[in-house]
């Protein structure tokens, strides 16, 4: 039931591949109801009830209080069939077959992408398998796998899925060029190609830098966080497995956001009266505990499967990558998992107003997205999740109709 879009090319949002099927807000969740509703004609019988008692009425000049009241009974019957439909709709087998690629698909993707990623991949083997036909074989296999992802998203209801999946998508066309170097082409539909020759003209260095474990901004990592958030994702609307994580995770995320904003704000940064300068020692102590919060809340929160959980810590992650050389200018350094670590003398001896600068724009807007962090670990309200893995639909997620069943 996937929306086909001719993209145009390569550059284009992908999201609007699946913008009946997939997404964050609850707009598209409401659009794909309705539209559900329509196909399956439930719309269609409930205007024949209420039209047609209309008319009956209008004809007949001795209907009866009677029969008014039984109109009205079979038109408020007809309202409960339509939201037991929003609940539980049909969902046609080739959705359901859809689905089950997608699932499968996304697991397969994620092996391929490891392979990839080991260093193991470009080494030449005792048994004289050479580094260069490992790399062939372990490229054509993600090819494979990433093709057959993008096709099934476009038919599937696993909205917690589909949604990181444009995202893997556009992540893949803003690298392109680098992607054209190691023969791999973009589609405008969103899919890949391989030229087999290219590849191997390329060398496997180059291939290895693309895809790149020890660096958070590579592609491979991109693509990586992407593929294993919508792996994590059940699409069954259910809450996190631990209530103990998910308090956990919910602390240090709000923990995270008070840091952040603290360390953005005017006040931190008041200089002493006695000295005229900053109270550096404060200020350290407060980029520390952004530092052990930002550490914490990813290690709790990293293993949720809720879908609002995993898209905020992925935009955190990609601020802090997009940031990691300012950040290491005051001694905060992030790791290839994505951790932080903070350089106290360093820290110490940059210009406080330099780091003041750079924590109302970054600071500011980790805090948001930690603010939702700690939102969606502490209600475990799974808004992204409109439709169950088994294609049954998750009322919960959608607020118009949350007050009325």
């Amino acid at each position: 039931m996937g929306i086909s879009v001719n993209v145009g090319n390569t550059s284009q949002n992908y999201s609007y591949l699946f913008q009946s099927a997939s997404g964050g807000s609850l707009g598209n969740l409401n659009f794909l109801s309705d539209y559900t509703s329509i196909k399956n004609g439930s719309y269609g019988k409930l205007m024949k009830a209420y039209y047609g008692s209309s008319q009956s009425s209008s004809v007949s000049a001795t209907s009866t209080s009677s029969a008014e009241s039984t109109s009205k009974s079979r038109t408020s019957n007809m309202l409960d069939r339509i939201l037991e439909e929003k609940r539980n709709p049909k969902v046609s087998k080739d959705t359901q077959e859809a689905n089950a690629k997608l699932t499968s698909g996304l697991s397969n993707l994620n092996t391929s992408l490891s392979t990839l990623r080991k260093d193991g991949t470009y080494t030449d083997t005792a048994n004289g398998k050479s580094a260069a036909d490992k790399v062939v074989s372990a490229v054509k296999a993600y090819v494979s796998d990433y093709n057959d992802v993008v096709s099934a998203a476009k038919g599937s209801t696993l909205t917690s899925k589909t949604a990181y999946v444009a995202n893997m998508m556009s992540s893949t066309a803003a690298n392109a060029d680098k992607l054209a170097e190691i023969g791999i082409t973009v589609n405008s539909n969103g899919t890949i190609d391989l030229d087999e020759g290219a590849l191997k003209k390329a060398g496997v260095d180059k291939v290895q830098e693309l895809f790149s474990a020890k660096n958070v901004t590579s592609y491979g990592s991109a693509v990586a966080s992407r593929v294993q958030f919508a792996g994590a994702t059940s699409g069954t609307g259910s809450a996190s497995s631990s209530t103990e994580t998910s308090s956990a995770a919910a602390s240090s995320a709000a923990s995270l956001k008070a840091d952040g904003k603290a360390l953005a704000s005017d006040s931190l940064y008041e200089k002493v009266k006695e000295t005229g300068k900053y109270d550096i020692d404060k200020i350290f102590a407060t980029a520390k505990s952004f530092v052990s919060n930002y550490n914490s809340m990813f290690d709790t929160a990293e293993s949720s499967s809720n879908s609002g959980v995993l898209a905020n810590l992925s935009y955190i992650r990609e601020k802090t990558a997009s940031n990691a050389d300012a950040l290491k200018q005051f001694g905060i350094n992030v790791n290839a998992k994505g951790r932080m670590t903070i350089d106290e003398d360093t820290f110490k001896n940059s210009d406080m107003s330099k780091v003041q600068r750079f924590f109302q724009n970054y600071g500011s807007s980790v805090a948001s997205n930690a603010s939702l962090v700690d939102y969606y670990m502490t209600t475990q309200a799974n808004a992204a999740n409109g439709y169950t893995s088994d294609g049954g639909y998750n009322v919960q997620g959608n607020a118009r109709y949350a007050s009325a069943v």
